[in-house]
């Protein structure tokens, strides 16, 4: 994490690299790490998919903090348990995730209509979804909303999100 100045005080600057609807495709995920180690955590919404892809992914990062939820195409969730297991860095939350990351806030879950929920409560500065495979943005009462898009490609691109707590801008990247 760096630090820089903002309004005289020295403020935690870190940037999350999210991503989500994997779906197996390890080609693409191999093109994600370089951008996804350069970040301070790792955020992926559902939809890994096998095991071999939590392996390929918490490997590809190293030692950066990994927080997964469940998607609707996780296939089977206790051999990627006991995968996830084997990395310290890999944090399984189930359906939804409520992070609170130096006192940043962040909401993740895998559906929009949840994630539209948590953006409303007021309770997160940072929500992040996936399911629809659409990359998205929005500032909704003071909350960022944000999908990744797909890692997976299906509908012709790939991408995912940089996203800068302190700035609370994204930045967009295609594989």
């Amino acid at each position: 994490m760096q630090e820089r100045a903002k309004h005289g005080k020295e403020a935690a600057v870190m940037i999350l690299g999210i991503l989500s609807d994997s779906h197996d495709n390890i080609w693409k995920l191999a093109d994600a790490i370089p951008h996804l180690q350069s970040t301070d955590v790792v955020i992926h919404c559902g939809d890994l998919c096998a095991p071999f892809m939590v392996k390929r992914l918490a490997a590809g990062i190293g030692s950066i903090p990994l927080h997964i939820v469940w998607g609707n195409n996780d296939g089977d969730p206790q051999a990627i348990a006991r995968v996830a297991s084997s990395f310290s860095n890999v944090h399984l939350h189930g359906q939804a995730a409520k992070l609170e990351l130096e006192g940043f806030r962040v909401g993740v879950n895998h559906y929009p209509e949840i994630a539209h929920e948590f953006a409303s409560s007021g309770n997160f500065d940072l929500v992040c979804y996936g399911h629809d495979h659409t990359a998205y943005e929005e500032q909704r009462q003071g909350c960022f909303l944000l999908n990744p898009g797909e890692l997976m490609g299906m509908n012709g691109r790939s991408t995912i999100a940089l996203f800068d707590t302190s700035a609370r801008s994204v930045t967009w990247v295609e594989l």
